[in-house]
């Protein structure tokens, strides 16, 4: 094994060159068609798998292809298609009320703009990042429960808070690889370096990785 580069600074940028050799192509997992579809699709990815919001939302969005037909809805409408994704209820109801807002104060776009998204019923921090990155290419990092957790058994920060998280990445990596970084570690989180088992022996960035927190 490789000895660890002593700084952080350093770890990270061994870091992002493995990933970037294991999953040059990394993205979103979502399926969406339009900022809308990435909205509503990062929504109802909270506590819920990629795959199971996408065999979701193609009835979804056939059904209400843009904000100005969710806005008609009642979250009653949604509830049955989206019914197999947890907390389907309290998201049928963010859904609806968030198209109101879209058209209310937007036309019915999703605005490029973080606080303008954030102020959407169930579009927090995280959702902003994803949605602003992924559909209007602003450097962003979104950190879920995969990116924080590998950020501290990598030891690139030492938070559970995920603002502080995305601070402490944000300072380690350039900002034109943010977004590709919240990929790459999503998808080696899943992978990989699994929450309860981390598949270590199997790991191709485990000679730069302190395993800070692996048992």
């Amino acid at each position: 094994m490789n000895a660890l580069p002593e700084s952080s600074s350093h770890r990270a940028s061994a870091v992002l060159s493995l990933l970037e050799g294991l999953y040059p192509d990394a993205r979103t997992e979502l399926e969406f068609k339009s900022p809308f579809e990435l909205l509503v699709a990062t929504v109802l990815s909270a506590q819920a798998t990629d795959k199971s919001v996408n065999a979701a939302t193609p009835a979804l969005f056939s059904k209400y292809p843009t904000a100005f037909e969710l806005a008609q809805a009642s979250p009653e409408d949604v509830e049955p298609l989206i019914k197999t994704i947890g907390l389907y209820r309290n998201k049928a109801k963010n859904l609806v009320g968030l198209a109101i807002r879209l058209v209310e104060r937007h036309g019915g776009q999703v605005p490029n703009d973080f606080d303008a998204v954030t102020a959407l019923p169930g579009a927090g921090r995280k959702t902003a990042n994803v949605v602003l990155s992924n559909a209007f290419g602003v450097a962003a990092i979104a950190v879920d429960t995969h990116v924080g957790r590998l950020s501290r058994r990598l030891g690139l920060s030492e938070h559970t808070n995920p603002d502080k998280v995305e601070r402490d990445l944000q300072r380690l990596f350039p900002s034109e690889r943010w977004t590709f970084l919240h990929h790459a570690l999503i998808l080696h989180g899943r992978r990989v370096c699994l929450a309860r088992k981390p598949l270590c022996g199997e790991c191709l960035i485990a000679s730069v990785c302190p395993r800070i927190g692996v048992a």
